[in-house]
């Protein structure tokens, strides 16, 4: 067994060299598997993605060389679940920018109209991708007293837009395909409230960076949080940093003791499988 030592993922010639006579390989979101990868790892039997998701697999190369992949769903849902709302909250009421306030020392007085924010009652929420998280998002929105609407990524492009124009909170769960890279672009940001929050939680280039930092500087939309980026991570110097109301975690969206536990046991059920010449147990869709 080799199992990579390092803090930081290996880079690609690293870890080309490393699995190169590797039966099973478990990789993270991190790891691009690719057909150079694959083509130098005659001996490979299966891979399994620590990781719901899999957009790091050409899952093409793989099925062309009857490699299965194996995935880790479920597990994940409520804590990323959690982790949206508590974006949407932070968001909705500026907290990161009342914190800051705070310790410089702009925290006066009681202020009737300092750091306004959205009330989530009665408000609207849109989620686009309605699978697993998405729902579980929806349940906690219950509890909030807000209407819900949704689309799938896949549904008809009017559909999405009518969701844009309506949400006081759009909130991304969709998985990221050629056909969801940078949904929501400049055309899609302008078609969103001006008083409306954007949450990603699914994959970072789902939105446009660039796109995302001209609607903020211009206040095209009250603000944004995000806990993945395009790209990721997120230079410290990057422009999109600088924009107003914006709020980025390091990609937690799992960072759970009981989610990781359960990702890695099921990454290992589907390595011991795919090494035993056995189905996967969670094998990655379209795989």
């Amino acid at each position: 067994m080799d199992v990579w030592p390092e803090p930081l993922p290996p880079a690609p010639n690293q870890l080309k060299q490393r699995a190169s006579a590797a039966e099973g390989l478990l990789c993270l979101l991190t790891d691009r598997i690719d057909a150079e990868l694959l083509d130098a790892s005659p001996s490979l039997k299966v891979i399994a993605n620590y990781a719901v998701g899999c957009d790091n697999v050409d899952l093409a190369a793989t099925a062309a060389r009857n490699i299965p992949v194996g995935v880790t769903p479920d597990v994940l849902t409520e804590a990323t679940a959690d982790l949206t709302w508590a974006l949407i909250l932070a968001a909705a009421r500026r907290l990161p920018e009342a914190q800051q306030a705070v310790k410089q020392g702009a925290w006066r007085t009681w202020e009737p109209a300092g750091w306004l924010g959205l009330e989530l009652n009665n408000a609207t929420l849109g989620i686009v991708g309605r699978g697993r998280i998405g729902g579980a998002v929806a349940r906690r929105a219950q509890g909030f007293g807000m209407t819900i609407i949704s689309t799938g990524s896949r549904d008809d492009p009017t559909a999405l837009d009518q969701l844009l124009a309506q949400a006081d909170v759009v909130t991304l769960h969709c998985p990221l395909t050629p056909a969801t890279r940078y949904l929501i672009d400049a055309s899609a940001l302008d078609r969103m409230k001006r008083t409306a929050i954007l949450v990603n939680t699914a994959r970072g280039a789902i939105v446009d960076p660039g796109a995302l930092k001209t609607a903020l500087r211009s206040d095209a939309i009250a603000g944004a949080a995000l806990d993945v980026t395009e790209p990721e991570p997120l230079p410290a110097d990057h422009p999109l940093l600088q924009s107003p109301n914006l709020l980025v975690t390091p990609h937690i969206g799992s960072a759970t003791h009981t989610a990781r536990e359960r990702m890695a046991d099921l990454a290992v059920d589907n390595l011991l499988a795919g090494l035993a010449g056995e189905p996967l147990p969670h094998p990655a869709p379209d795989s």
